[in-house]
């Protein structure tokens, strides 16, 4: 019986201390910037699964925020908001520019009336920077996942949910380049875009959130307005810098429950 005792009582801590379900909520007012990357099934035996997050749980997510009363913005409707923005917003993003992001989200997105904004790599196609970060990652295989056409991409403008954010033109490693080189990765990315969709860029974020005090400097001077990094918090729009704002990260690796955790106080567990 003692046995049974400490065995739940040591279960009772691992779980508390995993997702911190005890914790108070963050201050509604304050916007929930969601990271993705793709929504598609994972492969077995892959790296970057936690990048991958299934259809049916993508689905299940927008509809737990639709259905809990959340509004949903782009990014920048977010930025020129800032200051009126309802309780309960939210803005989802994703990084890189993967096909699935129109096969599989997109769908999803329409069914909630939903929208996102979507980071393109402009050289994004036969590309590996799996690597760009840690070289141990080459060949971990983000060259073989289906990237976005241009036709595809302004299918996506079309659809009117989905807003065109740069990732510099070859997702750069910013933090190991000179300043002459970022400067040419981070401004070239939003004129190719600008010019090949006839749009206005205008966010932009930075390739595994990596980047110097320089790179923000270029990020405020190429035109844009704001910028998303990968440090994981919840933003204070009013108050945070507008070029190095802080988002959440949702794992293919989150149960629901992660999740919805996530979406109160920003953290899954206790240390992240």
């Amino acid at each position: 019986m003692i046995w049974f005792i400490i065995f739940s009582i040591a279960i009772a801590i691992w779980f508390s201390y995993r997702y911190a379900w005890w914790r108070s909520n963050t201050d509604y007012r304050y916007p929930r910037i969601l990271m993705y990357h793709m929504v598609r099934e994972h492969i077995s035996g892959k790296k970057f699964n936690s990048l991958r997050v299934f259809p049916d749980m993508f689905d299940k997510q927008i509809k737990y925020l639709k259905e809990n009363g959340w509004h949903s913005f782009t990014i920048s409707e977010a930025i020129a908001n800032k200051d009126k923005l309802p309780e309960k917003s939210v803005i989802i993003t994703f990084d890189d520019g993967y096909k699935d992001n129109l096969i599989n989200a997109l769908p999803i997105l329409k069914k909630y009336n939903f929208k996102a904004t979507i980071y393109l790599v402009n050289d994004r196609h036969d590309r590996d920077w799996s690597g760009y970060r840690k070289s141990k990652n080459e060949g971990a295989g983000l060259k073989d996942e289906p990237k976005l056409s241009n036709d595809e991409v302004r299918e996506l403008i079309k659809s009117g949910l989905i807003e065109i954010g740069a990732h510099t033109v070859t997702h750069a490693n910013l933090s190991t380049l000179g300043n002459d080189d970022s400067h040419k990765e981070i401004c070239k990315s939003k004129d190719l875009i600008e010019k090949e969709f006839n749009i206005i860029c205008g966010s932009f974020a930075y390739p595994f959130g990596l980047y110097k005090n320089s790179d923000v400097l270029n990020v405020e001077n190429c035109g844009y307005t704001n910028a998303v990094t990968t440090k994981n918090g919840i933003a204070d729009l009013k108050n945070c810098s507008l070029f190095e704002i802080p988002r959440i990260t949702i794992s293919g690796k989150d149960n629901f429950l992660s999740f919805k955790l996530k979406i109160k106080t920003g953290k899954r567990g206790f240390g992240k």
